[in-house]
């Protein structure tokens, strides 16, 4: 099971990333310990700390010519990890 799913990268992460604070969108099912191993292992890094919200589905509807489409979104994790003083993850180093 891949823990980690992308990396969130918006204009508010992006801002405390400066800070050594970065973002991903995580298993639902993941802890903190396997979260700061999957990181560490995968980038390279020391974490110092790990914060994680879940966010639940939203009701969404569309309407359409025929009927009226109900559903839900997608329920998710997220992720927010320190890393220790002077340690950077280079999301963009691949592309």
């Amino acid at each position: 099971m891949d823990i980690l799913k992308r990396p969130l990268i918006t204009e508010k992460i992006s801002a405390m990333n400066e800070r050594g604070v970065y973002g991903f969108v995580v298993e639902r099912t993941a802890k903190k310990p396997q979260i700061k191993d999957a990181v560490e292992k995968m980038y390279g890094v020391k974490v110092v700390e790990v914060r994680t919200m879940r966010y639940a589905a939203k009701k969404k509807t569309r309407y359409t010519k025929a009927k009226i489409v109900s559903g839900y979104t997608n329920t998710f994790k997220k992720a927010m990890v320190q890393v220790a003083e002077g340690e950077i993850i280079d999301f963009y180093g691949e592309i």
